[in-house]
């Protein structure tokens, strides 16, 4: 299954955020991007517009874990929606089967989220679903499976979890429901969006 498995804080380096969530070694270097020789004056320059944008959606695809061509067929979904471009993408990032298991605190990050997903430890609705991609709708119920309920990866992250609004959290029964894709005021993601619909524009 093709994901993203290079370094990760030398992404969020890049960016200058935390996009894999919580890193030491990220916190320690964040105001220094990635390159042996530190920061130079080529890339002190002003990035060009189209720099600006390509960086947006880089940012989005590595921080959701999605690949290219996976991103593009989601902008061109939503392109054809009734809604705002740009925030009915960042709906459909959040309504991924692997974004909505990490979001119900199922696992500490998204590729932790994935794994689970992948290795046929979530269902949906009842019937198991081992497609990370899988977009959830609204009502569907997603939950791990009983046997799976006491692995320590669970545990440990249910410990930690947040609340969404747009999530519906049954804590006896360790499972979710998927209410509504969020509103764009919801998604803390602190994604550009209008860069990227600019970008694909062109």
């Amino acid at each position: 299954m093709a994901r993203y498995i290079g370094p990760k804080t030398k992404i969020a380096r890049k960016f200058g955020a935390a996009i894999y969530g919580d890193d030491k070694n990220f916190e320690k270097r964040k105001n220094q991007p990635p390159g042996q020789h530190g920061p130079n004056k080529r890339r002190g320059a002003k990035k060009s517009e189209y720099a600006v944008q390509l960086a947006e959606k880089q940012k989005a695809k590595y921080t959701y874990g999605i690949l290219e061509r996976q991103f593009a067929n989601l902008f061109e979904k939503a392109h054809r929606s009734k809604g705002v471009t740009g925030e009915v993408l960042l709906q459909l990032c959040e309504s991924r089967l692997d974004n909505v298991v990490f979001r119900l605190g199922f696992a500490k990050t998204r590729s932790g989220a994935r794994q689970l997903v992948s290795h046929r430890h979530i269902t949906v609705n009842g019937e198991i679903l081992n497609i990370p991609s899988y977009l959830v709708k609204a009502g569907d119920v997603i939950t791990v499976r009983e046997k799976s309920k006491s692995l320590d990866v669970v545990t440990n992250a249910l410990a930690s979890k947040s609340n969404y609004e747009w999530l519906q959290f049954n804590d006896e029964k360790k499972e979710g429901t998927f209410i509504s894709a969020p509103e764009r005021i919801q998604i803390p993601e602190d994604i550009k969006e209008n860069l990227i619909v600019e970008l694909y524009s062109k």
